[in-house]
Parts: structure tokens; sequence; C-alpha cells
């Protein structure tokens, strides 16, 4: 059966509200005129001879009556215009647009305006239809097929408006696609509370908390009108359809528009282009999406971009990200991350943010259990490469690096900072621990400056911890020491012929620190093998399992002493007793990435409480308590560095000799920093196959220049000398 409806040519523009919802004394245009915002005096009837204009310019009407301007309308730039229900048009002066060297005079052109409020000097040209839009002052709508607003506009919240449906209410399905843990977008949502919704599921008070907070932010009464607002340029497009679309938003091109935030402003702009689709979605501040893009059923966060035929279903993209060319499904990632290729996947995911996914990998190969119900959660700064094939269900530490690899099996990686290399010859898997810190270390030291330095965000709604070595990377390293320890022992009992028998973990990761703190003739040519990191029978062999215990070591020691140096900056009188009374007590063990933010478990625990008992009783109240923990996030960052330092000296109190060493030590390690950062990059400097595609040497240098010219290594060695002063400030002071 048919959908099409014949209707009366007067009832063109009216009737907006159906009748059993519109409340009683009130009109059609209530809820407009409340979006608008204007005295009802600000229009008026047309006079006599401004209706003669506007009939002899070849413009139409059912009922010219319903046609309000506004003081300082001129009718001449109103030209072959059907105007049908209640139209309000401002001011139109004798002014042109100008946008890229595309100049419009303001004014109405060829377009057929149905029940819509027009802002002053607006340009409106050959726009075939447009329906139910309160179009902002200087703005521009060109060449437009199909431009409207249905009564029941969601503006891609997760609401239902009265009278529809709960099968009518828009759902994400993040992280898991057969949609265990789907949450409703909203505008004004930051990764933060998508974690929150879709991490703790087994919490049903907090879930339906979540949903009546969401409904309560909106109004779900019909009759709201779609927003173009101020110095918007909207070109060449086919549908738009329910948008509410901020200031100095510019679109050209698209293909489809439908149900959607855009949120924008004069400093921070948003922006989309050619042949773009996007259904059901809600987009931040400062995002750009162009070249072909399809988005269906998502969210962008603040100054993040779609290129190039990216897809992004079901998914939460973060701020500060860039994706391009590739397919993201039902996927949750943090802030800063980056993909850039056609032929890269990633499903059923929640990537803790830094991140980065190389040409060809796969990450989540879905369907290899009876379900869709797998899924992949990688901490900060993962990056599987070129050609890496992960299945679900694997969990991995953060800044895990994976070699090009088909993997195999399931994966459990515990071990931060590490490589994986699927090591098909020898049929087994290799993990190097502290990878980076030995190898990698320009990449490791550039990624904190990197992402700080790409952080353009002028609203900053989502506070973001972007050092690579902070509490929950230092956690991660303190869990990993205990491993080694204790592999290593079984290892060395192993080619000593002598079975761990009743020796009990605790007692063996003793054995394995007296060995790995102890000569190294002792762990000299042993296999230590990881336990629980592959679904598999094969062997999981960790490599080079001494030098990476004492780098872990090393980036605990640096991490420490770093943020008390900060804190004594901070505070001026404090001296090391003053500092050890105030930063004294057990170490927070457990630390929870919440969006990108780090917050001790204990408190993500109260925030839940506070949460479900009515406490906190919208988002605006939520983000503020994610601001009052990111207040006291770095003396308790400090904190944690205190009492890092003393468990890693195996000390009870840091005596002046100890403080005085561990600065010493801190020093050293500055320099190994630098020293590293000069010989990762210049590798790639002294490759003797990176040189073959030049005539000379002149020529390479011409084109890709010297490691001595290097920006960022030069930043290192001033940083570098920074750091060693504030070494030697802090000796003086204690």
């Amino acid at each position: 059966m048919s959908d099409l409806k014949i209707l009366p040519m007067r009832s063109l523009g009216y009737g907006f509200i159906p009748p059993e919802y519109l409340p009683a004394s009130k009109d059609e245009y209530y809820l407009r005129n409340k979006q608008v915002g204007k005295p009802i005096d600000h229009w008026r009837n047309l006079r006599a001879n401004e209706l003669e204009e506007l009939v002899r310019n070849g413009n139409t009407s059912e009922n010219w009556d319903n046609v309000l301007v506004a003081e300082g309308f001129d009718p001449r730039h109103v030209r072959s215009c059907q105007f049908s229900g209640l139209v309000r048009i401002g001011r139109i002066s004798d002014v042109s647009l100008s946008m890229h060297d595309l100049v419009v005079p303001a004014g109405l052109l060829n377009s057929h305006i149905v029940a819509c409020d027009i802002g002053d000097d607006v340009g409106i040209r050959n726009v075939r239809y447009i329906a139910r839009y309160i179009v902002g002052d200087h703005s521009m709508l060109l060449n437009i097929d199909e431009m409207q607003t249905t009564s029941h506009a969601k503006f891609g919240n997760g609401i239902v408006k009265d009278g529809e449906e709960e099968k009518d209410r828009i759902w994400l399905d993040l992280i898991n696609e057969a949609g265990g843990r789907a949450m409703l977008p909203f505008d004004g949502i930051i990764p933060a509370d998508a974690y929150l919704w879709a991490k703790y599921r087994q919490d049903t008070a907090l879930l339906e908390r979540f949903k009546a907070i969401t409904e309560a932010q909106f109004d779900s009464r019909r009759g709201f009108y779609g927003t173009i607002g101020k110095e918007c340029v909207i070109k060449n497009c086919s549908i738009i359809k329910d948008m509410k679309v901020g200031d100095c938003v510019y679109i050209k091109g698209a293909n489809k528009l439908k149900n959607l935030t855009i949120n924008s402003s004069k400093e921070e702009p948003s922006q989309i282009g050619e042949g773009v689709e996007l259904i059901n979605g809600i987009i931040g501040l400062n995002c750009h999406i162009f070249y072909g893009c399809k988005a269906v059923r998502f969210i962008m966060g603040n100054n993040s971009n779609l290129k190039y035929g990216a897809r992004l279903i079901h998914s939460f993209l973060g701020d500060n990200s860039t994706v391009s060319c590739c397919e993201i499904l039902n996927s949750l990632i943090f802030p800063a991350h980056e993909q850039h290729h056609n032929n890269s996947f990633l499903t059923a995911a929640l990537i803790k943010g830094q991140s980065n996914l190389a040409a060809g990998a796969t990450v989540g190969s879905n369907h290899n259990s009876r379900a869709n119900d797998g899924e992949v959660e990688a901490g900060r700064g993962f990056w599987p490469g070129l050609c890496t094939t992960l299945k679900h269900s694997s969990r991995f530490a953060s800044f895990t690096l994976l070699a090009k690899g088909d993997y195999p099996a399931e994966l459990n990686i515990p071990l931060p900072f590490c490589l994986l290399n699927d090591d098909r010859t020898n049929d087994r898997l290799t993990v190097m621990p502290a990878y980076w810190w030995m190898y990698n270390m320009y990449a490791l030291a550039r990624n904190t400056w990197k992402f700080q330095t790409r952080d353009k965000r002028k609203m900053r709604t989502q506070k973001i911890e972007l050092d690579s070595l902070a509490p929950d990377t230092a956690e991660e390293i303190f869990q990993t020491l205990y491993l080694l320890e204790l592999w290593t022992a079984k290892a060395r009992l192993l080619a000593d012929g002598q079975p761990p028998g009743k020796r009990s973990d605790d007692e063996l990761a003793e054995l394995g620190r007296e060995l790995l703190m102890g000569k190294e003739d002792r762990t000299a040519g042993l296999e230590v093998l990881g336990e629980n990191m592959e679904y598999s029978r094969r062997k999981v062999v960790i490599l080079k399992a001494r030098q990476a215990y004492h780098a872990y070591r090393e980036m605990l020691h640096y991490y420490a002493v770093k943020n008390l140096l900060d804190y004594q900056e901070a505070n001026h009188q404090a001296n090391l007793s003053a500092m050890a009374e105030v930063l004294s007590g057990p170490r927070q063990q457990r630390w929870v990435n919440v969006g990108g933010q780090l917050i001790p478990d204990p408190d993500v625990e109260k925030l839940l409480e506070r949460i479900k008992s009515g406490k906190l009783n919208s988002w605006k109240a939520i983000h503020a308590a994610y601001d009052e923990l990111w207040e006291v996030y770095q003396p308790a960052r400090q904190q944690h560095a205190f009492a890092t330092l003393l468990d890693l000296l195996a000390a009870k109190e840091l005596t002046p000799a100890l403080w005085k060493s561990a600065l010493n030590e801190a020093a050293r390690i500055a320099e190994y920093i630098c020293e590293q950062v000069y010989v990762s990059r210049n590798k790639d400097f002294e490759n003797p196959f990176r040189q073959a595609t030049f005539a000379n040497a002149e020529e390479m240098r011409a084109v890709i220049g010297t490691i001595e010219n290097n920006s960022f290594v030069k930043q290192t060695r001033v940083d570098t000398k920074v750091f060693q002063k504030r070494i030697q400030a802090a000796k003086k002071r204690n």
C-alpha cells in the first residue's frame, strides 16, 4: 500500500503538529516562537507597495497575510519564490555575502519556502523545497533539492517523541555488535559518558539512571523546527532533513544529511564536504567530514575528522581524531586516534586513545565465535602494524605495538610498551617488554608532544591525560615487573631441573627479583615463557626479559621524580620533609581510564553511587563532577609518584640521601632519553636502503634533511637541559 496522500493545496505549510499532540490554547507555532526568541511585534504584515513588488517579481503565496517581514525588508531582493504557511522574513539590505570567492546577494531567489523564519540579510537561491527551518542571520543556502524538518525531529538524540514507540529510539551498539553495551546518543556527550554507560553493564540501576537523565535533558513534545545558525553556508546538496546546525557551519555537496546535530561556532567551525551521507549522529565542534564519507548512528567528538570515504557506523570517535578511507563499526574510541588507510578495519572494540591503525590492520575478526558478541579492548597508545589481523576477544595493555602478522588466536597482553610478533617460523608468539623504551624512544617521547600539539580544542569538555607515563601505565609496569619476576624464577628452576613445587607466586617472584637484580650470568640464556597470553598451545616467549625489567624500573623512576619535581615547583616553600608529609600514603593501584581522563577506581565507584542516588541528576552535573576529579588529579598523581618512588627503592621513607640519589638517577635517565631519541631516529638516516632512491648524499639532505636539523631532536635536547636545571634546583632546595 502506498504512503502517498493527496491533500488540499491550501493545507501546505499548516498543521505541522498533529492535533492530538497540540496543547489546549496553543497554536502550531508555539514551540517555533520559543525557538526564535523574538517578540511577536518584530514582524509586520506586508505593505501594499511591498506586496505589489513581490507579485511583480514572480513570487506567489496562497495567503499573503501569512508572509510577515521585519523592518528593513526590501522586496526588490525577493524573486520567483513560492511561499506556503507562515513565513517570516528578516531585514534584506543592499549587501552581498562572500565565502571562498563565492559572492551571493542577500535575498531570496527561485525557492519554495514553507513555514520558515529567515534571519537578517540571508541569501537563499535555488532551494527547491525548504520547510520548517529557522535560518540565522547572514547565512547562505544555495542549490538544495530538499530541506525539511518533521514534527518528531530528534536531531540525533536518543529520545522518543510524544506518541512514538520505543522501537523508534536510536541506540548505539558500542564495543559489542550484539547490542549488550548499547547506549543513547545525545548532544553534549563525551567519551567518559559513553564509557561508563557501556562498561558498567552489571549495574542495572545505573543504566536506568543514565537513560532517565538523558530523557530529562530533552523535550519530548512535537513541533520543534530545524535550525541553521548564523553565518552558515550550505550549497549544492541533495537532502537535508531534521538538522540542528550551529553557527558558521560550511556544508557543500553533501548527498544526504538526516537527523543530526552539528555543533559549530565562530571560534570552532565545522565543515561537511562533497558526497557525504550522514544519518542519526552528533557532530562536535571543529569537525571536518569530506569526500564521500558515510556515517550512520555515530558520534564525533570535538576537533575530529572523517575523510576520503571513511565509514563510521554504531561508533563514537573521540576528540582530536582523524579517520580516512577505512571502516569502523561498533567501536568506542577515546581521544587522539589515527586511522588513515582504506584497507584497515576496526570493529567491536574499546580503544583507549592515542592509537594508530596501520594499513591492512583488521582489528576484531568478527564472528570467530558462535555469535557476533566478541570484543577487543586496548589501552592507550595501541598500534597494530601493517597487515595485522586480530581476533575477538583480545585485550592489550597500554602502548602495545604489534608487528605485521595474522595472529591466529585470542590474546591477553598485560605488558605495556611491548612489541608482539607472530613467529610462524618457530611456531611461537614472541613478546619484547619495554620495546618502546629500549628501541623506539623517538616515537615514545614524540607521542606526548604530538598529541598535545594536535589538541586544537578551545572548548575542552573532555579532560585527557596525554603523557605516556602516568598512573595507569605505571601500575601496568608494576604488574609486569611482578610477572617478569615470576616467569624468570620458573625459567631458572626449570633450567636447573628443580620444579617450582609448592612455592607460592610471591615466593617465586622474590626469587625472580633476586635473579633479575643480581648477576647477569644467572639469567643469561634462559628461555622465559609468558603465561595466559595467547589462547593456543604454542609457546609465548619473553624476549630480553632482564633488559626489559631494568628498562621498566627506569620508566617508573623517571615518572616518579618528574612528578615530584612538578610538586616542588608548584609549592615553592616545600622542602623534602614538607613534600613527604603531604604526599606520604599507600600507592593507589587501581586507575580507570574514563574516556581519556584517569580516575582512581574508588573515586569512580563514588561517582557512580552519586549518579544512582540522584545527587548527580543531569549530564551537566556529571561533567562538573569529572572536572572536580580533574582538579584533584594532579595532587593524586604526585602522591602516586611519591609512593612509586618509595616502592621502587624498597624504602619506607625518602631520606635526603635517597632523594639525592634518586635525583642523580633521574638526571642520568633524562640523558638516556635524549640520546635514545637521537639514536632511534638516526637509524632512518643511516639506513643504506633508504639512501638508494637518491643519487647522492646532497640530494638526500635536500629532500629529508639531516638528523641534526630534526625539530623534535632539537626540542628534546632543549627539554633535557631544562630538566637537568630542575634537578639542580631540587638539590639546592633539599
